[in-house]
């Protein structure tokens, strides 16, 4: 292609992403190469990527993956008795007994499905998951975007809209573009600690439809980046908003596995809607996502995630499937997911190691959480609601007026200006709130908690003294 206007109008469109990662990749490179800077080491917590922050891996997952691959440490005497027996049975059930072999079925290996629906049987106090209605991708944003492809038609008015809160995890609005269709913002209120709010849902929706045809809505339960947990009456009201509204849910349930705001549980959407009786289960069209990103396996790179599909009419559902088809799930991330959904149990050798790895994570994640939303909050032109989930916090920043006009000056948004700054001085690489989607004049960072906790320490403190030197200069 010799010119730009030869590309794709739809890649055209896509929202570029801001340059924080590339330039904290430059800024790494120069200190490796013996650049001088104020600080030894660029800490990123821009995304949920805890293993990048420092957080160990889960030892039970690792083994059992390092046993799939290279099959001659079954003879190992340092690996327990289950990790052995867990994958002579996931090797069992690969072609050839080999992850490098291809998936036995587009959607996932029958085994794999079959532990995912278990899984979800268990958590969800016995509503029956069946295998047929779960798909294993290679991730959950390539689950999310099978469905958004599926779901596109239309342009103009006609073009396919898709509810989505403000602010939305980062990769979202990049997901739309890419699939044509239009994002439908509503906003979640900030000052109730970002919950949902039903009078903004019909606001949007009323909106929208002057715009688009609006034909799912989006949710993030626990939410990201904002770390709201839902209630259970919040969630009736929304899956009633969509069954009347004749919407899809698409429920983002990634961190179902990080809620620890007291007195805060995690209900999946699924659950909810099976309680509330056959006029919402048998109707709603319900499609929900989880991940090996979530926050205590925190697998990121290996990308791994499934759907699970409810009330999708049949011959859409194998539509679905058929997408899938020309490049069936990597092995080795269902091996994964199929461990992530089965732990050890208690009397298994593994069990207490991995329960202290798990409450470790735990309680990291939850007094990181707490300590670092006091700190901002005690930080001048700074405020920060408190997290229930998730592995966030969205920080609200006060910027002085000279510093929104170096900006406009400059051609960039103020929160990306201010996160360059931050990574130019302190070597803190943080997300800026206009990735997640918001063009209020409330500018926001987003700040990835779940790191050791020494290294939050160093975060804040690089943060503080970015802060305050900021606005000494700009009063």
């Amino acid at each position: 292609m010799s010119s730009v206007r030869e590309v794709n109008p739809t890649v055209r469109r896509i929202r570029a992403p801001t340059s924080l990662q590339s330039l904290a990749a430059r800024i790494t490179e120069e200190i490796k190469q013996g650049g001088q800077k104020p600080f030894r080491q660029v800490i990123d917590v821009s995304s949920g990527d805890p293993h990048r922050a420092g957080m160990a891996p889960i030892s039970f997952a690792r083994q059992v993956l390092a046993v799939c691959f290279y099959p001659e440490l079954l003879k190992d005497e340092r690996f327990p008795l289950d990790v052995k027996q867990r994958a002579q049975q996931l090797l069992g059930v690969c072609r050839g007994g080999s992850v490098g072999s291809y998936s036995l079925t587009s959607c996932g290996i029958p085994y794999v499905l079959k532990s995912v629906a278990e899984f979800i049987t268990g958590r969800d106090g016995g509503v029956r998951s069946h295998p047929e209605d779960i798909i294993i991708s290679n991730g959950s944003q390539k689950s999310l975007k099978m469905i958004l492809h599926l779901m596109a038609s239309g342009e103009g008015k006609t073009q396919t809209g898709v509810l989505t809160p403000m602010p939305c995890p980062h990769t979202l609005p990049a997901l739309l573009d890419d699939n044509g269709l239009t994002l439908v913002p509503y906003q979640l209120m900030e000052d109730r600690g970002w919950a949902v709010d039903l009078d903004e849902l019909h606001r949007a929706l009323k909106n929208a439809r002057e715009l688009c045809e609006p034909r799912a809505i989006y949710i993030s339960n626990p939410g990201n980046p904002t770390g709201h947990v839902q209630d259970r009456k919040t969630i009736e009201e929304v899956i009633r908003f969509a069954a009347t509204e004749s919407l899809v849910l698409l429920a983002d349930e990634v961190y179902q596995d990080s809620v620890y705001g007291l007195e805060k549980e995690f209900n999946s959407y699924k659950r909810v809607l099976f309680d509330m009786g056959k006029e919402y289960s048998e109707t709603v069209e319900l499609i929900s996502f989880h991940s090996l990103s979530n926050a205590l396996m925190g697998e990121c790179g290996l990308r791994g995630g499934y759907q699970e599909v409810i009330n999708m009419d049949p011959a859409v559902k194998t539509h679905l499937k058929d997408m899938q088809a020309p490049s069936s799930p990597a092995v080795i991330q269902q091996l994964a997911l199929e461990v992530m959904v089965n732990a050890p149990a208690p009397g298994d050798p593994s069990y207490e190691t991995y329960s202290q790895e798990i409450l470790h994570s735990q309680r990291t994640l939850s007094q990181n959480a707490q300590r670092a939303c006091e700190f901002l909050n005690d930080l001048p032109g700074m405020n920060c609601q408190p997290a229930m989930g998730g592995i966030f916090l969205y920080p609200c920043l006060n910027l002085p007026p000279k510093v929104l006009n170096e900006a406009k000056m400059l051609g960039v948004e103020p929160d990306v200006l201010y996160c360059q700054r931050l990574l130019e001085e302190e070597g803190v690489c943080l997300g800026a709130g206009c990735e997640n989607g918001q063009e209020d004049p409330n500018y926001h960072i987003r700040l990835c908690v779940l790191a050791p906790p020494a290294t939050l320490e160093e975060i804040l403190a690089r943060l503080s003294s970015f802060q305050l030197r900021l606005l000494d200069t700009f009063p």
